[in-house]
C-alpha cells in the first residue's frame, strides 16, 4: 500500500542563509481570480470566466529563537532599501530521509518579523518568525 507523505519532516534552503531549522512552515498557494464578462448578445444569461491574475500567498517560517541573526538582518534590510531576493526550497523528506516533494518560491524577500512574545509564568521555547512574500511559485517533485 502506498501511504501519504506525512507533513513534519521536511527542511527549507534559502540561498545564502544558514538558519539551521524551522518548527513550522506555512503552506505556499496561489490563486486566480476568474474574471467575469459578459457582451450584449451574448446568448445566455450568465457570464463567461476567464482566468486573471495569479496571487501567491505568504509564506511563515518559525523558529526557536537562537543567536543566529540572517533573518533579521534580512528585513533590516530591506527597510533600509536594499531589498535582496532569494530563492526559497521547501522540501517534503519521508520516513527513510529522502526528498520527495519540492516547492520553489521565486524572488522570496521579508515583509514582515515577529519577535518573540514573553512571560515570566511560561514554560515554553521563544519563536521568532518571519513572513516572506514572493512572485511564484513551483513544484518541482
Amino acid at each position: 500500500m502506498n501511504y501519504p507523505y506525512k507533513k513534519y519532516r521536511y527542511r527549507l534552503e534559502i540561498e545564502g542563509i544558514e538558519q539551521a531549522g524551522f518548527s513550522e512552515v506555512s503552506a505556499p498557494d496561489a490563486s486566480i481570480e476568474p474574471i467575469k464578462y459578459r457582451e450584449g448578445d451574448y446568448p445566455h444569461t450568465g457570464y463567461i470566466k476567464m482566468p486573471g491574475l495569479i496571487e501567491y500567498s505568504n509564506v511563515t517560517l518559525k523558529w526557536g529563537i537562537s543567536d543566529a541573526t540572517e533573518f533579521f538582518e534580512w528585513i533590516s534590510n530591506v527597510a533600509a532599501g536594499t531589498i535582496e531576493r532569494k530563492t526559497v526550497t521547501i522540501i517534503l523528506i519521508d520516513d527513510e530521509g529522502g526528498d520527495k516533494c519540492t516547492w520553489v518560491l521565486e524572488n522570496a524577500w521579508p515583509c514582515k518579523y515577529t519577535a518573540p512574545d514573553f512571560s515570566a509564568s511560561s514554560n515554553e521555547v521563544a519563536f521568532e518568525s518571519i513572513e516572506l512574500a514572493h512572485e511564484g511559485m513551483k513544484r518541482e517533485k
